[in-house]
């Protein structure tokens, strides 16, 4: 049989080692959401895991922008079933960011938990009045108001605050580092901090 060659310089075998790459970690990424949510891996092993594939897979994918235009569309002509992956590549965020898990329910922490909220609230508001708009300085923040929130084991699974913190996670994972938000995209995120950070106050007085 004839031996087919996929490339013919240096140039054309890093682009397609670059396209393994990243089919290989939508790959890992959906037996590690597979495995956790069946209880065969602990949150302490996930969240960092699952945080290290999602940000290779921002790096990889700056590497392969021109080939991979759409990635949905790159699983598909490979035949990659992969739901939950995509599902957590748009987040951006893992499950145990997204939503609060039983095993960060310590209540004997829960002060703790409850100061690190309100210290990422105000961190956050202070840094888009500073005019940090920029995708990569928000982000993070916005990823640990919503982990200590999640933290917070007296919480309401039903928080009204949580569902719009996590649309702008959402929406932050899918621009570019780089990015800068415009000035109505940071009035309403302020809008929402701000009542998200009000709703958690009015929960502390009432369950004090």
């Amino acid at each position: 049989m004839e031996e087919v060659r996929l490339f013919n310089n240096l140039s054309e075998r890093e682009r397609y080692e670059n396209m393994a790459e990243l089919y290989a970690i939508i790959v890992t990424l959906e037996h590690l959401e597979r495995s956790y949510v069946r209880d065969w891996v602990s949150q302490t092993e996930y969240t960092p895991a699952c945080s290290k594939l999602i940000a290779q897979y921002k790096a990889v994918l700056n590497l392969v922008s021109r080939d991979v235009p759409d990635v949905n569309r790159f699983m598909t002509q490979y035949k990659l079933s992969c739901p939950a992956a995509w599902k957590r590549l748009q987040t951006g965020v893992p499950l145990t960011v997204e939503h609060a898990t039983l095993d960060s329910h310590e209540p004997s922490k829960s002060a703790k938990y409850v100061a690190e909220s309100v210290q990422n609230f105000i961190t956050l508001m202070d840094s888009l009045k500073l005019n940090r708009h920029a995708v990569d300085e928000i982000h993070p923040i916005l990823s640990d108001l919503m982990q200590s929130l999640n933290n917070v084991s007296t919480l309401p699974a039903g928080f009204e605050g949580k569902a719009k913190l996590l649309e702008w996670l959402i929406k932050l994972n899918q621009m570019r580092a780089s990015d800068e938000l415009d000035a109505d995209q940071v009035r309403q995120l302020l809008f929402d901090l701000e009542n998200a950070h009000n709703a958690f106050y009015r929960f502390l007085s009432q369950s004090a």
